[in-house]
């Protein structure tokens, strides 16, 4: 036999019960079929295995060798067909075992990932949950090929196709270290232009961003003499020095050791968005975490 297309899938589960029951009488009884129609079955699969499967003995029928080896190999396959055509079941965190893998740079993390791990962990405790580099470059492929189950990212600047969902709109804040002489109180356009300025610069070694355009529309620009590559360090930098930066609001708020006032002009903050593949969509227990993410924040 070697063309797949012949096949009759109830002849195969046919098969795999004459094999269990050795008896076209008992098999008929369990498939819920008369004794002539499994008959005539078993005429077919001796035709198509070019076999005769089944030999009558002194009591019920003996598989021939050939049906010997489909034995095994045959529940397998109907059991992982089963498994495949079953519902979906419920994910119950409380028993499951799932290992999520999602991206997210070093504001995501705090902002995103931190206010809901500790939850996370008491709902679902035997889950596993991986944060790796977020490489926007690499998110569409990632995503589609089920290397990652979420990427947290701006909404602007996500590829197109993917499923998308607004956490939160983010604004900035000027920060600097608790005690910044110069923090006391909300400062001027002038005086915000004269502090001297650390920025983050996710592509590396930049030193202008959304702050530096709101400026410029004014015929403004500040001393920016830091960039960095992640908040991480911007916050060190903070604490250490006499250095100010605009951070995200989120991210100000949650550090400690820090000053935080309102800036002296309006710079556009920005959606923070979850992203995820078609291919994990309708996933129960992708599902529940990308509920429990939102319900947390």
């Amino acid at each position: 036999m070697n063309n797949f297309s012949r096949i009759d899938l109830n002849l195969l589960v046919t098969l795999d019960m004459l094999l269990a029951e050795r008896s076209v009488t008992r098999a008929a009884e369990r498939l819920n079929l008369s004794q002539p129609a499994v008959s005539v079955q078993l005429a077919r699969l001796r035709e198509l295995f070019g076999d005769p499967l089944l030999l009558p003995a002194q009591r019920g029928m003996r598989p021939t060798a050939r049906a010997d080896e489909l034995r095994a190999p045959l529940r397998e396959a109907l059991e992982a067909l089963g498994r495949a055509v079953a519902p979906t079941k419920a994910f119950d965190p409380a028993v499951a075992t799932t290992t999520w893998r999602v991206a997210a740079a070093d504001y995501a993390e705090s902002a995103i990932l931190l206010p809901m791990l500790g939850g996370l962990r008491a709902a679902a405790p035997n889950t596993r949950l991986a944060v790796v580099e977020a490489v926007p470059s690499r998110m569409a492929r990632q995503l589609e090929n089920a290397e990652l189950d979420l990427f947290f990212h701006t909404s602007v600047g996500a590829p197109p196709g993917l499923h998308h969902r607004v956490l939160f709109h983010e604004r900035y804040v000027l920060a600097g270290r608790a005690g910044h002489p110069r923090l006391k109180r909300r400062p001027t356009l002038a005086q915000f232009c004269a502090l001297e300025h650390v920025v983050v610069s996710l592509a590396g070694g930049g030193f202008s961003g959304p702050t530096d355009e709101a400026l410029a529309a004014l015929g403004l620009a500040r001393r920016v003499v830091l960039s960095v590559p992640h908040f991480l360090f911007m916050m060190s930098v903070l604490a250490a020095t006499d250095l100010v930066a605009m951070l995200p609001e989120r991210l100000a708020r949650g550090a400690g050791g820090l000053r935080v006032v309102e800036a002296p002009l309006e710079v556009p903050g920005y959606e923070m968005a979850m992203l995820w593949h078609e291919r994990r969509h309708r996933d129960p227990a992708h599902r529940w975490l990308r509920e429990w993410i939102a319900a947390s924040l």
